[in-house]
């Protein structure tokens, strides 16, 4: 089986070492490291990896800045980003996936927690793939074969986690999911993640659809579903 491959951006070296090591020992990931944000950028366009582990503070350069840099670009727009940081207010999350991360995970954690979190990333895309487009109405069509979601015929930028959002929704139309099941399909071991991040990817998967936006209802105090009413539980 091919491995993927994983960009690890951090400038603790030794963190970087261990979790290089730990990964490559599970026999299923290549890892790169880079330590400073504008060799990150340019090792990603080379190595092309299939998920990238991003520190939020480094020396010459945040990892907000490289992260909105990196889906600012086609090629990077849904890959799989996970950020690390030694913070766990909530801040500093919120403003993680503000920038398009997919996953934000508190130092110190396991080689077993980031192989979860991981292993989420890359199954969901897998699955993805395998399904033929949805038109969902409002001129939304999803195309999970090139992981890419049409607005009237424009496509919308969705991080991972927004596309991942939408097709859970859009699965079982009309059904509601509440915030705890929807954190429980985007990360194996949500531990840590507030049902606050939820709202954040509902907010901006909103504004990425535009009108269509409005297909997504709040049910309040429950969670959210994908109905064509007019009527919204805000």
């Amino acid at each position: 089986m091919e491995k993927k491959k994983i960009l690890i951006v951090d400038d603790d070296k030794d963190f970087a070492s261990i979790a290089k090591l730990n990964l490559e020992d599970l026999g299923k990931y290549k890892v790169r490291v880079e330590t400073k944000g504008a060799q990150a950028l340019s090792a990603a366009s080379q190595f092309k990896p299939d998920v990238i582990i991003l520190d939020l503070m480094l020396p010459d350069m945040g990892g907000l800045e490289i992260c909105k840099r990196l889906k600012e670009k086609e090629r990077f727009s849904s890959t799989p980003i996970i950020m690390l940081s030694g913070k766990k207010e909530e801040a500093d999350k919120v403003s993680g996936l503000d920038t398009g991360a997919d996953d934000y995970v508190v130092k110190p954690f396991s080689v077993k927690e980031l192989d979860a979190r991981i292993r989420a990333l890359l199954r969901r895309a897998g699955s993805e793939a395998e399904e033929k487009e949805i038109d969902i109405g409002r001129g939304v069509v999803i195309y999970p074969q090139r992981y890419e979601v049409t607005v009237k015929g424009e496509k919308a930028e969705l991080t991972h986690a927004e596309f991942a959002i939408l097709q859970l929704l859009v699965s079982r139309k009309g059904q509601v999911f509440t915030r705890s099941r929807i954190l429980d399909y985007l990360w194996d071991t949500p531990d840590g993640v507030t049902e606050r991040t939820i709202d954040v990817h509902i907010t901006h998967l909103r504004e990425k659809l535009g009108k269509a936006g409005s297909l997504i209802k709040n049910v309040r105090g429950v969670g959210y579903k994908l109905d064509d009413e007019t009527e919204e539980d805000d």
